[in-house]
């Protein structure tokens, strides 16, 4: 195993990242990439995303944005947790093996408790229990190593929270019964978010590119409708949208056509560039920033370094319904779009907090 290597690289944000680690070891075909954007708020929390990227480059662009997202999702959420973020580069149908998963663990424990480390895309829970047989700093392990489990569970519960919330600044009460809500993307995340709002008697439509989880849903609630696409979804007669599968659902081409007043759902960075959250405040659309909104599953995994206890983290993710209604009103009252008024949020609590690093304790 070769000896993990630190720069500084910059990236879209600047050179604000406290620690890049480029790992590699060759006899396992490891080659990872581990980014620290904050630590101001305690040891940086993020997961790690096996994926196949065309180049390094494109590794090492993902994983920067993603620690920063981290950073700011774990501040807004309240967490004494900073962001970080890990890239395993490969297919992990092709080359995920135990010797790879152990070498990668090994790297994250050389950083001593800086970073933890969970499940994101291509890495699930009993990945992390292999990876914690070579690390101390592990989360988003299995219900029989003491873990969480599955984060779904709380992500989508709180999406619904801050969809509750963006009703409540929009419409003045937080009721969805009869509200029209287009789910585009039914995964792991988006199923249950469905379920809850059948629950409440919303009329749900929903969208996937994989046709048996739209059977399976639609027998499970037969209430619900579906759609071709997520490019049909849009310009359905919605109240609110949500979409919960991939990144830069909200471009140009969707904004422009968009019926929905909320848009509110689980995917990750669901601006497409800088600029669109404007196009969307000019058109009278409701934003419910996604980093405040999904971060239920960082709240669970995160409540497994206390011991985790199911209540207690559902306790925690209920409160995404007060930030969401915090960020919605600050962003009105200053006159910006919503998710500038969440980075600030985020980045006064980041200040303000972080600072108190700055008082001497005795050990």
């Amino acid at each position: 195993m070769t000896e993990p290597s630190t720069t500084r690289a910059p990236s879209a944000f600047g050179s604000r990242h406290e620690q890049v680690v480029f790992c590699h070891d060759e006899a396992s075909g490891l080659k990872a990439i581990i980014a620290i954007y904050s630590t101001a708020l305690g040891p940086a929390l993020g997961g790690t995303r096996f994926y196949p990227y065309a180049s390094e480059q494109d590794a090492l662009t993902d994983v920067l944005n993603l620690s920063q997202g981290m950073a700011y999702k774990n501040a807004l959420a309240g967490l004494d947790l900073g962001g970080g973020k890990a890239v395993i580069i490969g297919d992990p149908a092709v080359v995920k093996t135990e010797p790879l998963l152990r070498a990668y663990g090994r790297f994250v424990q050389t950083l001593g408790g800086r970073y933890y480390t969970a499940c994101d895309v291509g890495t699930f829970s009993p990945d992390m229990d292999t990876i914690a047989r070579e690390c101390d700093f592990v989360t988003g392990r299995t219900v029989e190593h003491g873990g969480a489990g599955d984060s779904s569970v709380l992500t989508a519960f709180g999406v619904y929270q801050g969809m509750r919330a963006s009703a409540q600044h929009l419409w003045g009460n937080t009721s969805l019964a009869d509200k029209i809500v287009g789910v585009a993307g039914v995964g792991k995340v988006g199923k249950h978010l469905v379920g809850h709002l059948v629950d409440e008697g919303a009329r749900v439509v929903v969208t996937d590119p994989n046709a048996d989880a739209v059977v399976a849903l639609t027998q499970s609630y037969p209430s619900i409708t579906s759609i071709a696409d997520a490019a049909a979804l849009v310009r359905e007669p919605l109240d609110i949208y949500a979409p919960c599968a991939l990144g830069s659902a909200l471009d140009d081409e969707v904004v422009d056509v968009l019926t929905a007043k909320i848009v509110c759902g689980a995917a990750n960075n669901q601006l497409a560039h800088e600029g669109i959250e404007k196009r969307l405040a000019e058109r009278g659309i409701t934003y419910a920033p996604d980093y405040c909104v999904n971060s239920g599953g960082v709240i669970q995994v995160a409540d497994e370094l206390e011991g985790f206890d199911f209540n207690r983290a559902k306790m925690r993710a209920s409160k995404i319904f007060d930030t969401t209604l915090g960020v919605l009103d600050r962003a009105r009252s200053e006159g910006v779009p919503p998710s500038i008024a969440a980075d600030r949020l985020a980045e006064q609590r980041m200040h303000d907090v972080g600072r108190l690093r700055q008082i001497y304790l005795p050990r």
